[in-house]
């Protein structure tokens, strides 16, 4: 009996930090790391790579899920052209030795999923200043590199760990805490009967006098309202009203769908607290993903949406949860929102 008590406190203790996981998003000279609620991280190199770009991943808990990849790409580079990057790539001035068999190498891409040769490339390459291409500009940047990989393992309690990738100890597998469980927005009535065109018309009149009687900086002339059906008695309506050079700030609300018409703003709030210290969220380029039955925001940072703020919302019969929300603080040219990396994930 004693035993089993023990063994419980031990494993409680160990893995206590396992039922929530704190976002987190830094920068290492060159590097920049990004951990989600599941404490998956992903770590990639920034400033100025002109398009040549190392991403490696991993999986908190005991299996050694891992993958590495470097590619020649960006936002804006035309790719037809270039010749095959593997037999140029070179680290520190010498032809990049690529022994495992377990790479898969394509023109302008070569990756791995294998967690040993992802740490035993990382081994060879961690103490290095840049890895070039041959008769390009392009370069990854090491520098804090080494850092970054020991964030990662600090992060997911790996430290002492044989499964470490920096402070290897004699620790076994087993004793990294899983991943936190996977917390669930259960989407509320998820096929609503669409609005009749009825509704549609009374509801954009509603929206009309609604406008006309908020505060807002924009242009009445560049106003919209919008409206989608959200529940079979609830509407969503948004209504742009502040506009910058390629952001516009929306205001939301849910509205009944039947007169007389009762509506309650629409506000967000973040279940953590990110880098900018703020959890109130604007509804910047607000949309809403009729497929997925999701709000959509997108702060973008500059024009060409390369760095921004991206998240999706679910209503769960009450507010709209938070299901996902990824962050790219680098405009360097490399990834649309699509790809940016998540601070927090949902079912």
């Amino acid at each position: 009996m004693y035993f089993r008590v023990l063994l419980f406190w031990f494993i409680g203790g160990c893995w206590a930090s396992a039922a929530w996981a704190a976002p987190a998003q830094q920068a290492f000279t060159d590097w920049q790391v990004t951990c989600n609620n599941q404490n998956f991280c992903v770590a990639r190199n920034t400033g100025q790579h002109f398009g040549l770009v190392m991403t490696i991943g991993r999986s908190a808990g005991a299996h050694t899920d891992a993958s590495l990849r470097i590619e020649l790409g960006g936002m804006e580079t035309p790719l037809s052209k270039r010749s095959a990057i593997a037999p140029r790539l070179l680290f520190d001035g010498h032809p990049l030795k690529l022994t495992s068999p377990r790479w898969r190498i394509d023109p302008l891409r070569i990756m791995t999923n294998d967690g040993a040769t992802v740490a035993a490339f990382l081994a060879q390459i961690q103490d290095g200043q840049a890895i070039t291409l041959n008769g390009g500009q392009q370069i990854i940047s090491l520098k804090g590199l080494k850092a970054a990989l020991l964030f990662i393992d600090d992060r997911q309690k790996r430290v002492g760990s044989q499964t470490a990738w920096i402070s290897k100890g004699n620790n076994p597998p087993l004793r990294v805490p899983p991943a936190p469980a996977l917390k669930e927005v259960v989407a509320v009535n998820p096929t609503p009967t669409p609005l009749s065109h009825e509704e549609r018309s009374s509801l954009l009149d509603y929206g009309n006098w609604k406008m006309s009687n908020i505060q807002c900086s924009l242009d009445p002339s560049r106003r919209e309202v919008r409206i989608w059906a959200l529940t079979d008695n609830k509407a969503l309506m948004a209504i742009s009203c502040e506009a910058g050079a390629y952001n516009t700030v929306d205001l939301a609300w849910l509205v009944s769908r039947r007169k007389p018409f009762t509506s309650y703003q629409v506000r967000l709030r973040l279940p953590f607290t990110p880098g900018s210290g703020e959890t109130d969220m604007e509804l910047m380029n607000a949309g809403f993903d009729e497929k997925n039955r999701e709000l959509t925001t997108l702060a973008k940072g500059r024009g060409m949406a390369d760095c921004g703020i991206q998240t999706r919302w679910r209503f769960d019969g009450q507010r709209f949860s938070l299901v996902r929300y990824a962050e790219e603080p680098n405009c360097d040219n490399w990834q649309g929102p699509d790809a940016w990396p998540t601070l927090w994930i949902t079912r």
